[in-house]
């Protein structure tokens, strides 16, 4: 891990993994009224794990397959609906708009905090 890495702690990897989120509920927002199409999202505090390589697994024998095998790297999967619609589509609108609510306000923070590092790493370059 990098010295930039530490300083900025898992905002980063949080920031790039809000961003990939906001792009899957956006389109299931888009898609609410599409015939068939299924709502999909990330877990996102597994892939967070993931990222920050706090839950690694050591292979111990030859035969362990690698994690990246195992399904890790920002892999969607679908939502279970509480109800879905006649024509197969998943996606609940309240529950993407929602969603997509919480997670646009934790992105904001997570820019935030890396904008406030930023902003501490230049007063320190420029002797402020």
């Amino acid at each position: 891990m990098s010295v930039i890495d530490r300083y900025f702690g898992v905002h980063a990897a949080a920031l790039e993994l809000r961003a990939k989120r906001l792009d899957l509920l956006a389109s299931n927002i888009a898609n609410a009224a599409t015939p068939g199409y299924k709502a999909r999202d990330l877990d996102f505090s597994a892939e967070l794990r993931a990222a920050s390589g706090a839950g690694t697994l050591a292979a111990t024998a030859r035969g362990h397959m690698p994690e990246a095998a195992a399904g890790t790297g920002h892999a969607a999967a679908f939502r279970i609906p509480v109800q879905s619609s006649l024509d197969g589509n998943t996606v609940e609108l309240s529950t993407e708009q929602t969603l997509f609510a919480e997670n646009a306000v934790r992105y904001q923070s997570s820019l935030s905090f890396i904008n406030g590092r930023i902003a501490q790493l230049s007063a320190a370059l420029k002797g402020e």
